[in-house]
């Protein structure tokens, strides 16, 4: 692995726990807040590829477990790792490596569509399948009540798809990391 490897996975890191800022937005049915961090994993994903994007955000939730608050509403530890939303966190770093593996197939015809597709199988569709189960089996929820109560979110992490996929095609036309 290169310097340049490092300096971006460490970057990459640094810029979904940048989204902490954002605070968190407390639905009172479902026990997991609204974030807008997860932007962090699909652009990792979409940006850096599939490697460098999941140890990115491996880095992260490394940083997370040993304690440091870089979660919204500026949480971090263990605990948050083994409570009912860390199933969603520890899902971000298969997340961020589907988006990567599936941006780097479609490469070369990458256009919005495609980013946006990547977005969603990777960001959303691996995230709700890892971490509805955990919220579930954490939370002594039943499988229905949890995967109903996550739905209010599939709006929302739409949203960031679409802003992710517009962000991650201006970094390929203009700096493109993938293939380098």
């Amino acid at each position: 692995m290169s310097t340049r490897d490092m300096v971006l996975i460490a970057l990459f890191a640094a810029i979904t726990a940048a989204f902490a800022v954002f605070p968190p937005v407390q639905i009172p049915v479902v026990p997991a807040p609204i974030v807008v961090q997860n932007i962090g994993v699909m652009l990792a994903g979409a940006i850096l590829g599939a490697r460098r994007g999941g140890l990115a955000l491996l880095l992260f939730v490394v940083l997370v477990a040993l304690g440091m608050p870089l979660l919204t509403g500026w949480r971090g530890g263990f605990g948050v790792i083994l409570g009912p939303t860390g199933g969603f966190v520890l899902s971000w770093i298969p997340a961020a490596f589907v988006v990567g593996a599936m941006v780097e197939k479609l490469w070369s015809r990458l256009n919005f569509w495609n980013l946006l597709l990547c977005n969603v199988v990777g960001g959303i569709v691996v995230v709700y399948a890892l971490g509805i189960p955990w919220l579930a089996a954490v939370a002594g929820l039943e499988l229905g009540q949890a995967l109903a109560g996550s739905a209010v979110f599939i709006p929302g992490d739409v949203v960031k798809a679409v802003i992710a996929s517009l962000a991650a095609l201006v970094v390929k036309r203009s700096y493109p990391l993938i293939g380098r």
